[in-house]
This record gives C-alpha cells, sequence and structure tokens, in this order.
C-alpha cells in the first residue's frame, strides 16, 4: 500500500528505530512510547486489520509473535513484557495495518486502564 504509514517505513521511505528484521516482520521503536521499552513489530505483507486475516495468514502471524519473543531477549526483558493488538478505531488502532505492540521495562498491573462506560445516544 503506497499510502501506508508501516509499509512506507518498511520501505525505508519513512525513517524508523529498527530493533529487529527478518524476511517477515519490522520492528522498531514507537515514537510515542507509553511505556520505557514500546516497540511495534508489523508483517512486511499489508494486512489492515484482523478482520482482514486469511487462513494463509496464520504462518506470518505466528512468526509475528515469534519476533516478539527475539525482541524481548535481545531488549533484555527477561522480567516479562505485555504484548497488545489494537484492532479499529474502538480498540484504538491507529494505523490500518497489523501491529503488534511489545511494552516493558516496568512491572504492568492489571486491569491496564480504567473502561469508559458506553456513550449513550
Amino acid at each position: 500500500m503506497d499510502s501506508c504509514l508501516f509499509c512506507r517505513i518498511i520501505a525505508g521511505e519513512i525513517p524508523s528505530r529498527k530493533v529487529y528484521e527478518d524476511d517477515s516482520v519490522y520492528a522498531f521503536y514507537d515514537i510515542n512510547p507509553q511505556a520505557p521499552v514500546h516497540v511495534l513489530l508489523i508483517p512486511k505483507k499489508h494486512i489492515a486489520r484482523i478482520e482482514n486475516l486469511e487462513p494463509s495468514d496464520a504462518d506470518v502471524m505466528g512468526h509475528l509473535m515469534v519476533a516478539a519473543r527475539k525482541v524481548g531477549d535481545l531488549l533484555g526483558l527477561s522480567n516479562g513484557y505485555r504484548i497488545v493488538f489494537n484492532n479499529g478505531a474502538d480498540g484504538g488502532q491507529e494505523v490500518e495495518h497489523i501491529h503488534l505492540h511489545l511494552l516493558g521495562g516496568l512491572k504492568m498491573g492489571w486491569p491496564p486502564y480504567q473502561l469508559s462506560a458506553p456513550s449513550s445516544n
């Protein structure tokens, strides 16, 4: 996708602070970190959202999780980290390209946020 921010980062058209890369995945530091360590892992194949996944995408999505483990190891996050997928507007997805947030460098609690009541129309 020519206009996709993440596709342009993968292509080198937009600079990023790369953490990890292989044939299927590109990982880089988030420009608006929500934790001391905040890395985005994106498949090189453009898939906009979870509902756009096809059965043939199972390998790339599984590989994304294995790459997350590698990034956690590379960054020395031996005490753990959180992995988050945001999907769609209500899920907080800001870029229409599936991506995994790897957050670490601090002890996290649960729930991670306060849920807001649905708006009444």
